[in-house]
């Protein structure tokens, strides 16, 4: 089968109109909870190919987004040129996270906790054990990226600061104080700047 005959990756979304009924809101917001439910119901979710989405506003691509943070310090890396969104390549983050896929799971609610676990499986080796918490929604319409994507942050608090890259996309890690990334804050893609702005 040729490349062209592959099928395209189906990633989940919600139409941009239904987010805008639950509350559109630019930036982050910490108190997420009433979102949760409709986010996840199949009556409203769909899976679609992603390089249809990508340029399409009228859908937002669900996209779990983790921050690992150890003893106050936040790990951060920089995006290399292999990494999959070229928009974002040469850009710092503290987040990993990616495309929810139809492959997942069987459900949306399952595929996104499989999805976030394979996507930190794919990205990192994370050596600690940690606790997890969902700590809000990004949503960033003032950029190219964002008017198609919209981020659910997950916090980790890990015993030890051992996350090292598994991907050569991720460059440059290590963690830091988030008053040192904040002074750096220009360097950071934007969901990184908004997480930093209002986690931190």
């Amino acid at each position: 089968m040729s490349v062209s005959q592959l099928p395209a990756e189906q990633v989940l979304c919600i139409p941009t109109l239904l987010f805008h009924e639950l509350g559109h809101f630019q930036g982050f917001l910490a108190d997420a909870t009433p979102y949760f439910k409709t986010l996840f119901d199949p009556n409203y979710t769909t899976y679609r190919p992603r390089d249809q989405v990508e340029t399409d506003p009228s859908y937002k691509q669900l996209i779990p987004y983790c921050i690992f943070r150890c003893q106050g310090q936040v790990f951060n890396y920089k995006r290399g040129k292999m990494q999959g969104e070229a928009r974002l390549h040469s850009l710092r983050s503290i987040g990993i996270g990616g495309h929810i896929a139809s492959t997942d799971a069987d459900t949306a609610r399952e595929s996104y906790l499989a999805a976030m676990r394979r996507e930190i499986d794919e990205e990192v080796f994370v050596g600690a054990p940690f606790t997890q918490t969902c700590v809000g929604l990004i949503n960033d319409d003032q950029t190219e990226v964002g008017r198609v994507h919209l981020g659910i942050v997950h916090l980790f608090e890990l015993e030890a600061p051992k996350v090292r890259p598994r991907e050569e996309s991720i460059i440059e890690t290590g963690f830091a104080s988030p008053a040192k990334l904040t002074s750096e804050l220009e360097s950071f893609e934007t969901w990184s700047q908004i997480c930093l702005k209002h986690l931190f």
